[in-house]
């Protein structure tokens, strides 16, 4: 027996991964729109620093952004990386984001600096930076590795700046760095289980 996603060929994979990524993405616009309409009311709603009410923000976060240009700045990665990891199946990708988001969002919370609020999907942009560069090699598949090494060759020297401590307030590069380590922690925790090989008569 076969499930759908057994059924479904690489088009299909393809056009879903693709739907459900523009549709992200549009939807970071619209909020941002919805931001600017209401004099960037929404932005209140990001992880505000070991405070209570800023555990709501944890999942909100990284659907808002301080402007247009911090949301075009991270459409892109999210676009392409979310395509390529939504190519493994939709379900999965998913549950790989929520886990993202869940960690990353922690550990911007316990160690952003006080009275801060941070938003913006650079965390999730990291985070699926670090899972697709790590799946293919925990996974032992040679595609999954030739994915991984374009990844890191593209935005790798990005990503690394973009995890280095800086005395920016503008940039947090706390939601980089724990992005990148949940994204890591996620692939080795969604690893495969190796198929065991059929054995034949002795």
């Amino acid at each position: 027996m076969k499930t759908m996603d057994q059924n479904w060929t690489q088009a299909d994979r393809a056009k879903a991964a693709a739907r459900l990524m523009l549709g992200w993405v549009a939807l970071l616009w619209l909020i941002e729109a919805v931001d600017l309409a209401t004099g960037h009311a929404l932005v209140a709603y990001g992880i505000a620093a070991r405070e209570t009410d800023g555990l709501t923000g944890i999942p909100l976060a990284p659907f808002l952004h301080f402007g247009f240009d911090h949301t075009a700045s991270n459409s892109i990665p999210l676009l392409v990386l979310g395509f390529v990891a939504a190519l493994g199946g939709i379900r999965r990708f998913l549950a790989v984001c929520a886990l993202i988001i869940a960690a990353d969002g922690l550990g911007v919370w316990l160690f952003s600096p006080s009275h801060s609020i941070t938003v913006g999907a650079s965390g999730l942009v990291f985070g699926l930076f670090g899972y697709l560069v790590t799946r293919g090699f925990v996974e032992r598949k040679v595609l999954g590795v030739a994915v991984g090494l374009a990844v890191a060759a593209v935005w790798g020297g990005t990503i690394f700046l973009g995890v280095l401590p800086t005395d920016s307030g503008s940039v947090s590069w706390q939601a980089h760095l724990f992005g990148l380590a949940a994204g890591v922690a996620t692939a080795l925790f969604f690893r495969r289980p190796d198929t065991p090989r059929p054995t034949g008569p002795r």
